[in-house]
């Protein structure tokens, strides 16, 4: 245990006093003997690692529907960029860089198959449906067999609070909401620009002005201001000009590359494959996995349905519709 109490001993000598320090921790769900090298969230980051759902997101949309190309972000790549701008921004604040990478590399977990086309797919025939929430339920429940992964509090309120309505309890947590928005709307640039969909001349001059004229410039402003606002704060946030640039270029993406035809043509195929998957397996309960039937004996055959749906990949999930629902060749 010498080690894991001079990792302890560390975060209390270093970290700014806006840090969630690991011997603070709320603990987890169910208690557990300390890792003798590894502070609770270094150990939390590593089950989330090595966790199937984290394996998953290699082969689940950001944005363009199961891009062939290897230079489409996908939900794997988009999570260790998300960890990457976080990681940067606390580590010069000083702040828990553990927990921050553990919030991050699990944000996502709870994704579906086709990005934000399988969520509101899902949800319409399921009823609500938020991945944010679903990540949460994947960490607590979904993982190891119905066990999960007995996160520490701190990790799951993150995973809970990254995108929208009441903010994380710890300032690691909020900063990794708005790195989450640095990535995703960057990145999203970078992979319209490639797919044809826009050029870099199409977002409005006062904006590259402000934020930048290349991806890497517009990261970096952004970035920068994030670590100057918050610094000696704890609010997350970035300075006024920035801040309004940056939402201007958000919605610059959603009128121009978030509701694009190219990006959103499939969208309906998604929705007629993500409804026909999830009547058929309500219909017929026995054709899910055994661990999806306990489920449905539990909670009742929609959530079960649901969580099998939201933990499938793209692809998965279309090998799944075409066994249902394209006919085989006929094989002599």
């Amino acid at each position: 245990m010498v080690i894991r109490e001079f990792m302890l001993q560390t975060e209390q000598e270093t970290l700014s006093r806006h840090a969630a320090l690991s011997v603070h921790s709320k603990g987890r769900s169910v208690d557990e003997l300390p890792c003798p090298v590894r502070t609770d969230y270094q150990r939390d980051r590593d089950r989330i690692i090595h966790s199937s759902a984290f394996r998953r997101l290699k082969d689940k949309t950001q944005v363009f529907l199961s891009p062939e190309r290897d230079h489409y972000r996908t939900r794997l790549t988009h999570t260790l960029e998300v960890s990457q701008i976080a990681r940067t921004i606390v580590r010069a604040l000083h702040l828990n860089e553990d927990l921050t990478e553990a919030i991050a590399l699990g944000h996502d977990l709870g994704h579906t198959p086709y990005g934000h086309a399988g969520e509101r797919a899902l949800e319409e025939c399921f009823g609500r449906f938020k991945h944010y929430e679903q990540s949460v339920r994947v960490v607590e429940f979904l993982e190891n067999d119905g066990k999960g992964l007995n996160l520490t509090y701190e990790v799951r309120n993150g995973i809970l609070c990254h995108t929208t309505g009441t903010p994380a309890e710890t300032l690691e947590g909020r900063i990794l909401k708005l790195a989450d928005r640095i990535a995703y709307v960057n990145h999203d640039i970078d992979d319209a620009i490639r797919a044809g969909v826009m050029k870099n001349e199409d977002i409005p001059a006062h904006i590259r002005a402000i934020l930048g004229e290349t991806k890497s410039k517009r990261i970096g402003t952004l970035v920068l201001s994030a670590i100057e606002t918050t610094q000696d704060s704890d609010v997350a946030s970035l300075a006024p000009e920035i801040g309004a640039a940056f939402d201007e270029l958000h919605k610059f993406m959603f009128a121009n590359v978030y509701t694009n035809p190219v990006c959103k043509g499939e969208e309906s195929k998604v929705r007629t494959l993500i409804l026909s998957l999830y009547e058929f397996f309500v219909k017929h309960p026995d054709r899910l996995p055994d661990f999806y039937r306990e489920i449905a004996n539990n909670e009742g055959i929609g959530r079960a349905v649901c969580d099998y749906i939201s933990g499938m990949s793209d692809r998965y999930a279309k090998n799944v519709y075409t066994a249902l629902f394209i006919p085989k060749s006929w094989e002599e």
